[in-house]
């Protein structure tokens, strides 16, 4: 699951000032930016394809690959927490604003599409972690642990993959259907782009985000002087029991993703710890048996955790898996056209050339032959080198396994980059995509007898790299719309695409083997939930051994939701991860709706909102950082840092509430920031 770029609905209208970079006057973007244009018109962009500004620049590209690692490095540890990530390109975007703003000090200038190529670059980390962190997880899990060469070149490979088969449909998705997909976090990011460039202070509240994050980080895991989470059982309700994390990236996510979506996940985890565990405790509280899958303890001597460990985790994999699947089978109309124009627009570009719209420099892409010569090596690399899928057998597998790669690949590409078109990357169905992927490579393998555990880690393998190029080919569609928008030059923010790949590949992949090393996947603190989830559709087709009457009444949930018109996907994560991790972002959700219904105006909501989004991306950037740093260290001595501890506050009661007035503090602090003056 992604969480979609802030969007800004009144930043056009702020942005009536001189452009600093050469003197001409700038009104922002133009009003042509948001309609279809006419027959024989043509859009106007924020830089015209006749001048030639300072672009792809060392410093750009640069600053775009170090933000990029830094990103990167925190979705992955928030991808294995929450089972989300965020998108990083406005975060970045304003980062690099601010370092070419104190570089002006010492003589050395900026322009805005210097700035849109370092968003470009530093943007491909997170595609490359969520498709990372939703599945090879499940390697370990299974006691095949991979090692950092065939992790990084299976990042590579989805990532470029899905770069290359995105760059024939620009010329299509992004410039004759501009007005009719207006990719919205793409056209968003433009718009800050523009009210960055005629001033403001934007960048300080994603500095202020990574300090709060790390430091509350810093109090909560390594010196431990109050609690990282609070609970309390619930009187008169058989095990019920509610918690939650105090944690400021959660916190953040939920300001993102807003009130409704909050509400809708918290729904999902009160449900599975207020209704579903205490029904199953009541149902086997006379059970002489252990029941299945548990096969030591009777329910009636599990805890609330453990009956949420062996029956409710599979409860909401059902859930999660149909709702992907509902998503997907809802999206088969557009999938089918996307595919469908798509391979007629490849077909009639590869017959026209690049001809005369080449000759413009808003309008030059990369060679076709680079697609077709890239394509071609990446497959000849997933077939030839053994260390691409492991230890899965010879090279029949392998080319088994490169075919499925390509094929689903291809098609995920086309379809993400038309679908996110329409309704932007919170509702590209990544996971639902991944799943069809596993389950029709899964098949395949099965029809072939390769049932054991080579065979279970070829098609996980498979899926990690169709989820990146489906992700990546979403992420890398609203580059390309800022680009159009503001007057890029397209191949080199392809080009910038393509390092921000190879450059983050191997951070993000060392980040997951050091908190994997210093956590353990499916731990409290990092449960890996949509590689759990991508496990056990696997284990399910090769094994034939899921208790299928819990994942039933998962699926029962995810279609009574869809009945109901409550967005499946979101509750189906609430009752798929702790109830714990729910409520911190039920919290910020809840403190944005308050921000924006008590706003003036809408230019005053439109504000915090934005201003709310930028302090949360920090708090997901600095506490992922620390997290990833506390991990190193327990590498390091083989063991957390243990800090002062709790004690010193006595009681365990005492303790929580201490932790309590501590988040209230740092809520109150956010609260401050956002609302303003």
């Amino acid at each position: 699951m992604r969480l979609p770029k802030p969007g800004t609905a009144s930043i056009v209208s702020a942005s009536n000032a001189a452009d600093k970079n050469d003197g001409m006057r700038k009104d922002g973007l133009s009003q042509k930016a948001y309609v279809p244009l006419a027959e024989g018109d043509s859009y106007d962009p924020f830089v015209a394809a006749s001048e030639s500004p300072a672009e792809f620049t060392i410093k750009a590209v640069g600053l775009g690959i170090l933000f990029g690692i830094v990103f990167g490095a925190a979705n992955a540890y928030l991808g294995l927490r929450a089972g989300l990530t965020i998108s990083t390109s406005i975060p970045v975007a304003v980062m690099t604003v601010a370092v070419f703003r104190a570089l002006r000090g010492v003589g050395i200038r900026g322009t805005i599409l210097e700035t849109n190529i370092s968003q470009t670059t530093g943007s491909a980390s997170s595609s490359l972690a969520s498709g990372v962190i939703f599945t090879l997880p499940a390697l370990f899990m299974w006691g095949m642990p991979p090692e950092l060469l065939q992790m990084t070149l299976l990042a590579m490979s989805g990532g470029l993959l899905g770069i290359l088969f995105m760059i024939p449909l620009r010329r299509f998705l992004i410039e004759r259907e501009h007005g009719r997909l207006p990719y919205p976090e793409g056209t968003a990011c433009a718009e800050v782009l523009v009210a960055n460039e005629i001033g403001g202070g934007r960048a300080r509240f994603v500095f202020y985000g990574l300090a709060g994050g790390a430091l509350f980080k810093f109090l909560t895991s390594w010196i431990n002087v109050i609690p990282g989470a609070i609970h309390a059982k619930i009187p008169f309700l058989r095990k019920g029991e509610l918690g939650m994390d105090l944690s400021a990236a959660l916190f953040g996510v939920g300001y993102i993703l807003g009130p409704k979506i909050a509400a809708v996940m918290v729904g999902g985890g009160l449900l599975s710890w207020l209704v579903i565990i205490p029904l199953i405790d009541y149902w086997g509280a006379d059970l002489a048996a252990p029941f299945y899958p548990e096969t030591v303890n009777l329910i009636r001597d599990m805890s609330p955790g453990q009956i949420w460990t062996r029956y409710v985790r599979y409860i909401g994999a059902g859930a999660v898996a149909t709702a992907g699947i509902i998503t997907l089978i809802r999206s088969v109309p557009v999938m089918v056209s996307s595919f469908r124009i798509g391979s007629a627009q490849l077909t009639e570009r590869m017959s026209a050339g690049q001809g005369e719209a080449s000759a413009r420099r808003t309008a030059s892409d990369l060679p076709l032959k680079v697609v077709g010569i890239g394509v071609l090596i990446i497959a000849s690399v997933l077939v030839l080198v053994p260390q691409v899928f492991g230890a899965v057998g010879g090279i029949g597998i392998r080319a088994a396994a490169a075919i499925c790669v390509v094929v689903f690949a291809f098609f995920f590409v086309t379809v993400a980059s038309r679908i996110v078109g329409l309704v932007g990357v919170t509702s590209n169905p990544t996971s639902g995509m991944t799943i069809a992927a596993l389950l029709g490579t899964a098949s395949i393998f099965l029809m072939f007898g390769w049932t054991d555990t080579m065979g279970k880690a070829a098609a996980l393998t498979v899926g990690c790299v169709v989820a990146i190029a489906a992700s990546i080919s979403g992420d890398t569609s609203q580059d390309l719309k800022t680009g159009f928008l503001l007057g890029a030059t397209p191949r080199r923010q392809q080009t910038a695409e393509l390092i921000g790949v190879l450059t983050s590949a191997v951070f993000v992949c060392l980040t997951v083997l050091a908190l994997g090393k210093g956590f353990g996947f499916g731990s409290t603190e990092l449960p890996a939930p949509q590689a759990t989830l991508m496990k056990l559709v696997i284990d399910g087709v090769l094994d034939q051994n899921l208790p299928w009457t819990l994942v039933a009444i998962g699926a029962g949930i995810a279609a009574v939701c869809e009945i109901a018109r409550i967005p499946s996907l979101p509750f189906a994560v609430g009752v798929y991860l702790p109830v714990s991790t729910m409520t911190p972002i039920f919290v910020g959700g809840l403190i944005r709706l308050w921000m924006e219904r008590n706003a003036r105006d809408e230019t005053q909501a439109a504000d915090r909102r934005e201003r709310g989004v930028l302090l949360g991306s920090g708090f997901v950037g600095g506490e992922g950082l620390l997290g990833v740093g506390i991990a190193l260290v327990a590498v390091a001595k083989s063991t957390r840092p243990e800090g002062i501890g709790t004690d010193w506050l006595g009681t365990e009661t005492v303790a929580m509430l201490a932790g309590v007035a501590a988040f209230a503090v740092f809520v109150a602090w956010f609260f401050r920031l956002v609302r303003g003056r």
